[in-house]
């Protein structure tokens, strides 16, 4: 499965599971997440350092980290590089 790359500049693979799917994220620090996140992920960072930004906070992670960030308005967020770049995998709604 070759690497796509998003509109914002992040490299992913997707596999469909159903009502969910399966993503493999490769983003640095150049990333442009130009919106707010409002779907649900669980899942692990496998390389690297970032930051999750939510209304009033930042939360960071590093590689070994798992994550778990609810869907919906409330529980909306927009990932950061910190380190060069970052390798997350998570499960999260389609």
């Amino acid at each position: 499965m070759d690497w796509e790359v998003s509109p914002s500049g992040a490299r992913f693979k997707v596999q469909n599971l159903g009502e969910k799917q399966l993503r493999l994220l490769e983003f640095g620090q150049n990333l442009n997440h130009p919106e707010w996140c409002l779907k649900g992920h669980t899942g692990y960072v496998l390389e690297g350092e970032m930051e999750v930004e939510f209304d009033a906070r930042i939360l960071r992670f590093k590689a070994g980290d798992g994550l778990y960030f609810p869907s919906g308005e409330a529980e909306r967020h927009r990932p950061r590089a910190v380190s060069e770049t970052v390798l997350v995998i998570f499960v999260e709604d389609v």
